[in-house]
Parts: C-alpha cells; structure tokens; sequence
C-alpha cells in the first residue's frame, strides 16, 4: 500500500557486508527484518518476487566509479525503483583468522571494488599476495575466517561479525572515499519532492540519429535541469549500443522535471523512469534554481500560453 513503510528488505550479503551498514541507516530498517542475499541480482530478484519489500544495493563508488551490475539489473527485467539513497564512507581493514605478519600473507581476498580502492596500499604493505575476487566484502572475510585466504580487505564489520583479527585499519588509498547505495523497491508513488531531490533515468537514444545524446542534454539543459551525474553502459544487443544512466537535480512532481521528460518521451528510443527520491544530505545547502523555474514560473508560462490560444 503506497505510504506503508517497507519492513521486508534484502541487502548484497552476507551480513557484515557495507550494504548491512548502510540499511542499518533507513530508520525503517531498525524495525524490519533483514535477510542477505548472494549478489545484486538475487537481491533484486527477491524484491520483484514480492520476497522482500525493499533492496538496498550498491550503486556506485567515489574511487572505482558505477557498480554496472546494479545498473544492468534496473535497466533490464520486472521495473523498479529508487526511493532513497544512502552514502556511506568507506573504511576498509585487513583482517585474518589469526594475528599474523604482513610478510606471511600470500592471498588476500577482496570485492573488485574494495581491491581498486586499496590498490596501493595492497602493493606497498602486502606485494607477495596474490589478490583474489570475491562476490562481496564479507564473503571475503568468510574466506578468511575459513581459512581459504590468508587475509581479507574487507569492512569493520565483517571483522567483527566473524571474528577476525584486524592487521590492519584505514587501508584504503583514499580516506574521504564514499560507496552511494539505492533503496530499490516495485513500482510505486515516488516520496514527495523536498526541495533537494534526485530523478535517475535509463535512456535509450535512437542510435541511428545524429546528435541524439546531444538532443537528450539538451532536453534537460533548456529547462534548467542540473545533470549531476551520466554512466553508459552496453545493452547487449551489439556493439556501439548504450543506454545512458541520468541523475538530474528535482523531482518528477515539478513541472521543470516533468517537461524534461516528456521531451526525452517524445525523442528518445525508451526511457525508463528508475525514481525521484531525497538527495541525501552532505551539509550543503540545496542547489538555487536560476530565474523563471520555479513550478509557479511554468504555471503562469502555461496560463499566458492558453491566453493566447484563445483570446482571452
């Protein structure tokens, strides 16, 4: 029922991944019931099975950029939805099932994300081992726990959650790296706007077109929409064939928004609609709108217009 807060969520597993920390900061999560799943794609497979209410996934990174099989996974399959997001700062720890030195370490397990964000200290401290990729952070400590790796690079608390010993803290090679992650859940009314807002979109543009990415931004750009962030990524179908992951500044209720969109209807190949959700607070102050796009600017462009038409 729209408004009724999920208390079903699933999150990129197992526990003591950065996704269990990062669900833990959705108030209705304290109340909920939390269950890990193996990857992003069951996650998701969960939710659109009505398995779960909500999934939090992780999206994209500060330092090793978009998570392209979330990315995939909204563009494709069942529709959903982002409600929130969550921007987590990222802290890694070398951890292993004993206290042992830094030189008897021969393989390190690791997320491909968290072995990119730790690259250099991984080559300074730890040059002999052998880095291994594993589905998340936490299998990497399983692993380590279990004694299939030496060691893991992985979060506190997967430390902490099985048992291991921290060799050693704060790894990664950049202290202000931060992972955003995305509340998903079935299609749905998006919150409502509050003024600071994020819409993400799948865009499908029409390849056999001059200019038609050029004519995307241009459908956002002439009604004062901010484009904070746009990731391609292959469709499958061959090569030279993308579709464009948008995050644009307002919400789908404002009329600036909802003019943008019904111009990338009427000349994009698809669009899909992946939400408009709070942007989640870094301290800043909300972003100022230019003159004339305020929803009041549009409603009184829109009163003049049919003034016009007729004559009155």
């Amino acid at each position: 029922m729209p408004g009724v807060p999920p208390t079903r969520f699933v999150y990129l597993g197992p526990e003591g991944t950065f996704s269990e920390q990062a669900l833990r900061t959705v108030p209705a999560a304290d109340r909920g019931v939390l269950t890990p799943a193996r990857s992003v794609p069951e996650a998701l497979d969960a939710l659109r099975a009505g398995e779960a209410d909500a999934a939090l996934v992780p999206l994209e990174n500060s330092i090793g950029g978009q998570v392209g099989v979330t990315l995939d996974e909204l563009a494709n399959g069942e529709p959903l939805i982002i409600t929130r997001e969550v921007v987590l700062p990222v802290q890694f720890v070398l951890a292993a099932a004993d206290d042992r030195s830094l030189d008897s370490i021969r393989s390190v397990a690791a997320h491909p994300q968290a072995s990119a964000q730790c690259r250099r200290w991984l080559r300074e401290h730890v040059p002999q081992a052998t880095v291994v990729d594993v589905l998340s952070n936490a299998t990497a400590a399983i692993g380590a726990g279990t004694g299939e790796f030496d060691a893991a690079v992985c979060a506190a608390i997967g430390a902490t959650r099985y048992k291991l010993h921290v060799l050693a803290k704060d790894i990664a090679d950049n202290p202000d790296a931060v992972t955003r992650f995305a509340l998903v859940s079935r299609p749905g009314p998006p919150p409502p706007p509050t003024g600071d807002d994020l819409t993400t979109l799948a865009v499908y543009i029409a390849h056999d077109r001059v200019g038609a990415l050029l004519a995307v931004l241009t459908e956002l750009s002439v009604r004062g929409v901010n484009l904070t962030r746009i990731e391609s990524r292959p469709t499958g179908e061959r090569l030279g064939r993308y579709v464009f992951f948008l995050d644009c500044g307002g919400h789908v209720a404002e009329a600036q928004m909802g003019e943008a969109l019904q111009g990338l209807r009427r000349i994009c190949a698809d669009v899909r609609f992946l939400g408009s959700y709070p942007r989640a607070s870094n301290g800043d102050p909300p972003p100022r709108r230019a003159p004339g796009l305020s929803d009041d600017d549009f409603t009184d462009a829109a009163r003049w217009l049919a003034q016009l038409r007729t004559g009155t």
